[in-house]
């Protein structure tokens, strides 16, 4: 869970980071407000477009198991984990 969670944090920062990196090949300070206050918007609204592309991205291609669960039970005395038949 925590993984998702970082990476879904870490493709919201993504735009922001390569603001960055383009105010640094500029050659402008990338810690100055004056040059991230009219981007903010823009680079969140990307950020937020990423991380729902990400989540649909992964809903559609998650593997999708095809008939009837067998929960857990016990066999012969030994715990047989769940499957699908």
């Amino acid at each position: 869970m925590l993984r998702s969670i970082i990476e879904e944090v870490l493709l919201f920062v993504l735009p922001f980071c390569i603001f960055a990196g383009w105010l640094i090949v500029q050659r402008r300070n990338p810690l100055d407000v004056e040059h991230w206050a009219k981007h903010w918007f823009w680079l969140s609204i990307v950020g937020l477009a990423f991380v729902i592309a990400l989540i649909a991205w992964g809903g559609w291609i998650a593997p999708r198991e095809q008939g009837a669960y067998e929960p857990p039970h016990m066999e012969n005395g030994r715990l047989v984990p769940g499957r699908f038949k």
